[in-house]
């Protein structure tokens, strides 16, 4: 293969595997490749049972801002041989749809036993697990975790991550203490690097001065 058209294949190539994204979104990728990802809502392994909606490829979108300074999280925590290891970020509106469409059929209990097994799913809403709107669709939220890298294996947080309980909030008193201290470890670090919390769920920030701040996205990811 000659050297022009190997960059052309290599141009054609990703342009066929990425999409133009709206200004100030980027692959969370291209700004740091070593933050750890499990994009649940791309597979089976989440509290619907399926994919979702809109999720089109094992990636991760992220307003440019939030990748800034997930970065610098990062580059803190390889110091110490940890990384980030991010659930989800950008999130489009048919996904958030699909929730509340999932949220609504009561009948639909597939998953309960894993993820929500203790509140009945009528009231996921009024509990704050499920909504109609989601900062993920602005695109500077971030689900995610701690991993040790020298283990490969993530903190133990005291919950899995989506689970809709009490015990996901992020000050639970009903998980011990190293949990409660790996917890606030994250969340320390996270309100260090401007995001503020969510406090129904540990694994859930939202930047501070999130540029789309009043947009909502439905791009899907791709």
């Amino acid at each position: 293969m000659n050297i022009l058209y190997s960059f052309l294949f290599v141009s054609i190539s990703y342009s066929v595997t990425c999409q133009n994204l709206p200004k100030g979104f980027v692959y969370l990728s291209t700004i740091d490749n070593s933050i750890r990802k499990e994009l649940r809502y791309f597979t089976n392994n989440n509290f619907i049972g399926k994919p979702i909606k809109g999720y089109k490829k094992n990636i991760l979108i992220v307003s440019e801002r939030a990748a800034k300074a997930l970065k610098k999280i990062q580059n803190e925590l390889l110091k110490d041989s940890m990384s980030l290891k991010v659930f989800d970020a950008y999130r489009p509106q048919q996904a958030v749809d699909h929730f509340v469409e999932w949220a609504k059929d009561l009948n639909d209990t597939l998953m309960k036993k894993i993820f929500y097994p203790k509140v009945p799913k009528k009231k996921l809403f009024e509990l704050g697990f499920i909504a109609e709107k989601s900062g993920h669709t602005r695109g500077s939220s971030v689900d995610l975790t701690i991993i040790d890298l020298k283990t490969n294996e993530e903190l133990d947080m005291g919950s899995i991550y989506d689970f809709f309980g009490i015990e996901s909030h992020p000050c639970s008193k009903k998980i011990n203490i190293n949990q409660q201290n790996n917890r606030l470890f994250l969340r320390t670090i996270m309100l260090q690097n401007n995001f503020s919390p969510y406090e129904n769920e540990w694994w859930h920030f939202t930047l501070k001065n999130e540029p789309f701040s009043q947009r909502y996205f439905n791009f899907p990811i791709r």
